[in-house]
């Protein structure tokens, strides 16, 4: 048995499971990780596993019981490792669930397990690898910026001989789709290529990158910084037809894996209509606990909304603007040329809130005498206060006034249930 993975080997074809058209038995995803992980060369080596936190869906617990019965024996430390980006940590209840049961019995187990949470708030968690320089980030994102980049992630992934990404893909605000390296950054990096990769998708805005296939210029970035990470990667990437059950799953090296994944997810979680609708009625599930994370029901279906049309999100859980990112308050909602154009008055905030606030606001342009011009009006039928919702520049609906089974039989009206995860385009 070697002792590293051969890259030569992990550049070949991923393998695959599934089609957009079929769903997987629980017994054919089992098998597929088990003969996965049988093929890798993962006895006494330590490895890292990065799972997605509980604002994506996918059945993790059946592929984390997988993983840990394919590795057991095998490997002589196992950690599992949230990759929460910029989000807000799991509470011990809700982490067991969506990890479930199999890493709650790991502790028994003849090798040592550990579960952590990405702890993107504390430098003392990360390892530094390097620069991406100011020349190469404005070859890779096309002129739109040029500024050096630290490059710092979570030293769990630095400390295992080899990392394993978990997690779906879909359509991205972002990048285009998520998935792949994407877990390593910005899931688990450090706050400044978040700050910068977000703002890149959002000069590019929202609405061109959105499930956008292939090299985009935020994932050519995301690649460069994995590409400076020790240590050896492979990916299990798939595309969920719910939160317990999947279309598709590939296994790989990542960017190879991650591309096989988004080819089948583009055909799974883009929805087309024929003509633009007047209004959206954004139903947000309650994996969704602040508008940072909900403000995916408003770019999933911003691409069909008419020109003077309105998205409703609708969530009477959601009583926060966002947990973790507090300066929202204070810049509140606006589309990008709100910013570039007073670029001076924004420059000092950290740029993924920027890029955050013009997710929620949509496309539209500023003029200095005659201010701001969004393409859609954005409403928000939550638990949030009045005079807060306003405060951020965004209009309010009482969400008790909101029936939407009434608004379904509008024909000038589309209501999308379980919002956030398909995407919504004209055909």
């Amino acid at each position: 048995m070697t002792d590293r993975l051969s890259r030569t080997t992990l550049a070949t074809e991923p393998a695959g499971i599934g089609d957009p058209g079929r769903l997987l038995a629980d017994e054919e995803i089992e098998a597929f990780i088990a003969d996965q992980l049988a093929a890798v060369p993962l006895d006494g080596r330590s490895v890292c596993v990065l799972v997605p936190d509980g604002t994506r869906t996918c059945p993790l617990p059946l592929m984390l019981a997988a993983i840990h019965r394919a590795v057991h024996g095998r490997v002589t430390r196992l950690t599992v490792l949230v990759a929460l980006g910029t989000h807000g940590a799991m509470d011990d209840t809700h982490l067991a669930a969506h990890l479930g049961p199999a890493l709650s019995r790991a502790t028994e187990s003849a090798f040592d397990t550990d579960v952590i949470q990405h702890a993107w708030w504390d430098p003392s968690t990360f390892t530094q690898l390097g620069t991406i320089g100011a020349e190469r980030v404005a070859e890779l994102s096309e002129g739109q910026l040029r500024h050096d980049i630290p490059i710092r992630i979570n030293r769990a992934v630095v400390e295992a001989d080899l990392t394993l990404i978990v997690g779906p893909v879909f359509p991205h605000e972002v990048v285009g789709f998520s998935g792949g390296n994407k877990y390593l950054f910005p899931g688990v990096s450090g706050r400044e290529l978040v700050d910068i990769s977000h703002w890149l998708g959002a000069l590019i805005t929202s609405a061109r990158i959105i499930g956008t296939l292939g090299d985009t210029p935020v994932r050519a970035l995301i690649d460069e910084a994995a590409s400076m990470v020790p240590g050896e990667r492979v990916a299990l990437c798939v595309v969920t037809a719910s939160a317990q059950r999947l279309h598709a799953a590939t296994f790989g090296e990542p960017r190879s894996a991650w591309r096989a994944a988004a080819e089948i997810s583009a055909r799974t979680h883009i929805r087309y209509l024929d003509a633009p609708v007047r209004r959206v009625l954004s139903i947000l599930p309650e994996r969704y606990d602040d508008m940072w994370t909900g403000a995916k029901g408003f770019y999933k279906v911003e691409p069909v909304v008419a020109d003077g049309g309105q998205v409703v999100i609708y969530a009477p859980h959601i009583t926060e603007i966002a947990t973790t990112h507090p300066a929202i308050a204070e810049i509140g909602y606006h589309c990008r040329d709100y910013f570039v154009e007073q670029w001076d008055r924004f420059e000092r905030y950290a740029w993924g809130d920027l890029a955050h606030s013009t997710h929620l606001r949509g496309a539209g342009t500023y003029d200095p005498a005659t201010g701001e011009h969004p393409r859609v009006t954005v409403t928000l039928a939550t638990g949030i206060p009045e005079a807060v919702v306003r405060a951020v520049n965004l209009d309010y609906l009482d969400a008790a006034a909101v029936d939407p089974q009434q608004w379904a039989s509008d024909p000038d009206t589309l209501v999308v249930p379980d919002a956030g995860e398909d995407l919504y385009r004209l055909a």
